[in-house]
């Protein structure tokens, strides 16, 4: 007999599994330890934390939503604002969203330049909109709009937002206003604080972010008036203490990572330590942020599902520790690799699914863990979690680790291919060979996860040649996800190409011209760029690579058809199908037996040489045959030779060798 469920049980149930989900983490504040006099003093310091324009406003910010508990932890009243939201619904999203993606003339910083610098920003006329017209046009193409409406922002709807945003928040009521400031961020961090500090000075300006790392942080705090303090490195640590010292009345320079200025020079040492005890960080709150996106309408009440929750299980780049990708400038101080444990992540992940009603995240790591293949996944997957998970992962993942990743719902991955020619690949010091790169394409798309990856060039001692053959290869893989974008490298700061001058010699190196656009003279430009122009030495013009734009154009073209190119095959004993849609003006069947079909399926889940293909198809032939065996299925455009390596291009029809 069944006993019936009361609604007293309901609620104890409820109770209890909530408790079981929220169990406590190590906390990093000290709200415990202190008196009663102390704990009174930080009650009466409230705190803001702020994000600004240009960041995507369908994602909240995971800086604020760790900061905020972290600051609670210490016992100072936080709340957070995603006013980036507020821009968004006054300009409307795709116009929003396409400066959000802009990098190239860097319009959103330019937009916000007037408002932050006044009568001393460099371009009160607009000329950046003449004279770097592609870049905005790519913006314009994105967004369906017109040049004169990037005036009218910046000139009519940028004062109306930065001023309905003093009105909208009573500033006045906190110590501290917190910026969060990545990429395109600053200026309008800058235009929000200097409005602050104007009508109350008492306010103190905070801020932080990859913007302030390194020189750029420095240079920024000692330039521009807005800012009274900053964090520089990584503020897990760094900003409760901050905090404290603030509330004690004690010299916030003492502590590591904190900056200020003095007598117009910066006072404060280099960045804070990398933290290290990822398991005691707080689950990210994002309250504020949805409700915010529903009140403006950014999202609705049942559209929240589809908002990809920020959250993090590394910090740091294992590969990068080992061997400094050259193009990279990511991790300026913070390269050192750390990661949460398994179990950590797992409950949080159904904290903020709890939490929030929602199943689809993102981990912010620069690169996943290796481990996790072996206990976080195949933990997710017994659980039979429904989410939806984004990871940055290194390209060479085999068939079986992208079937476990599937299995444990990770649904996109960003994977550092950044190129299909093994040469350059190794120029780039990624670690990897073309046909690791185009075997983690196959298996990603028979398994039903998205990639997003891109085509990068312009590395110093590339040839003609290994462009040649890498268009080649391109024509045959169109039945595999498109680059999203195919490009010369960006020179960055903190990468190799930028730091290790006598490894990689260049003509000129000088700061983005855009940033002449945006910050006033008295900002040293060479200090607060990210992005660099360049001219390395060994390098090839920009007419090399004519041929690569012109294939990637036609791969992403052959994605935009109703049909999607396919390379399938089927198999059964002794002999497999492969049907060919790849060019829909000549489809083909191609069918072989025997020797050939056990060759085929010899290189068919990783790149073989045509010794151990041989062995492993039990070919008796003698390796040269073999090899030319394997050279006929290339000519083919059904396998690609990497060097010694051979791999087969078709992906398993559905229901074919093997369980998915």
């Amino acid at each position: 007999m069944v006993a019936a469920v009361t609604a007293p049980a309901l609620r104890r149930l409820s109770a209890m599994r909530i408790e079981l989900v929220e169990r406590p983490v190590p906390v990093i504040g000290d709200v415990a330890t202190l008196g009663h006099m102390q704990r009174a003093a930080r009650a009466a310091m409230p705190v803001a934390l702020v994000t600004m324009p240009f960041v995507s406003a369908y994602r909240p910010s995971i800086q604020l939503g760790l900061l905020k508990p972290i600051s609670e932890s210490h016992g100072f009243p936080t709340e957070t604002f995603h006013l980036n939201l507020e821009f968004a619904q006054q300009i409307g999203a795709d116009l929003y969203e396409s400066l959000c993606q802009e990098r190239g003339a860097l319009i959103g910083d330019w937009l916000f330049s007037v408002a932050a610098f006044g009568s001393a920003a460099p371009d009160p006329d607009g000329k950046l909109i003449d004279d770097l017209d592609a870049a905005v046009g790519a913006v314009m193409a994105r967004a369906g709009d017109v040049v004169a409406r990037l005036r009218e922002v910046r000139d009519v709807e940028v004062p109306r937002y930065v001023e309905r945003l003093l009105e909208l928040v009573d500033w006045s009521r906190f110590a501290v206003v917190g910026f969060t400031s990545t990429f395109q961020q600053n200026a309008a961090s800058f235009a929000l604080a200097a409005g602050i500090k104007r009508r109350w000075p008492h306010v103190k300006t905070l801020f932080g972010g990859t913007n302030f790392d390194g020189a750029m942080g420095r240079e920024l705090v000692r330039a521009v008036e807005a800012v009274d303090l900053a964090i520089t490195g990584e503020a897990d640590v760094a900003f409760g203490q901050l905090l404290a010292a603030l509330s004690e009345g004690r010299d916030p320079t003492s502590v590591d990572g904190v900056l200020t200025r003095r007598g117009g020079a910066v006072v404060g040492g280099g960045p804070s330590r990398p933290f290290d005890r990822l398991d005691e960080s707080p689950v990210p709150d994002y309250h504020e942020y949805f409700d915010r996106a529903e009140r403006l309408g950014i999202i609705s009440r049942t559209g929240r599902i589809t908002i990809r929750l920020p959250y993090e299980s590394a910090r740091g780049c294992w590969w990068g520790a080992k061997r400094h990708c050259t193009f990279c400038g990511l991790n300026g101080n913070t390269m050192a690799f750390r990661a949460k444990r398994p179990d950590r992540v797992v409950d949080e992940l159904a904290v903020l699914a709890e939490r929030h009603r929602n199943f689809a995240f993102a981990a912010v790591d620069n690169i996943m863990e290796p481990t996790y293949l072996d206990d976080l996944f195949p933990a997710l997957s017994a659980a039979r979690t429904s989410y939806d998970l984004f990871y940055e992962v290194k390209a060479d993942l085999s068939r079986a680790q992208l079937r476990t990743m599937r299995a444990a719902g990770v649904r996109q991955i960003q994977p550092g291919i950044e190129s299909l020619s093994s040469r350059v690949l190794r120029l780039m010091r990624k670690g990897t060979r073309a046909s690791t790169n185009v075997n983690l394409l196959r298996w990603a798309r028979l398994y039903g996860i998205h990639v997003t990856w891109n085509l990068l060039w312009g590395f110093p001692g590339e040839t003609a040649d290994d462009y040649r053959q890498q268009a080649d290869l391109m024509r045959s893989l169109v039945h595999l996800h498109r680059p999203l974008a195919a490009s010369r490298i960006d020179m960055e700061r903190f990468s190799p190409i930028f730091e290790d001058r006598e490894t990689f010699p260049a003509a000129e190196v000088r700061p983005d011209r855009s940033y002449g656009y945006i910050y006033p003279p008295s900002v040293d430009l060479g200090q607060v760029a990210y992005f660099f122009e360049y001219a390395l030495d060994h390098s090839l013009p920009d007419d090399a690579y004519d041929e690569t734009i012109q294939v990637v154009g036609a791969w992403r073209n052959a994605w935009k058809r109703d049909v999607l190119p396919e390379l399938l095959l089927r198999q059964s004993p002794g002999f497999i199908q492969i049907d060919d849609t790849r060019d829909p003006d000549d489809p083909g069947t191609y069918v072989f037996h025997d020797a050939l079909a056990a060759l085929y399926l010899a290189c068919f889940d990783e790149p073989r040489t045509a010794v151990q293909a041989a062995a492993r198809a039990g070919v008796p032939h003698p390796p040269e045959a073999v090899e030319a065996a394997l050279d006929e299925f290339v000519a083919r455009r059904l396998m690609m030779r990497d060097g010694n390596l051979f791999l087969a291009l078709a992906i398993p029809a559905a229901g074919a060798h093997g369980d998915l």
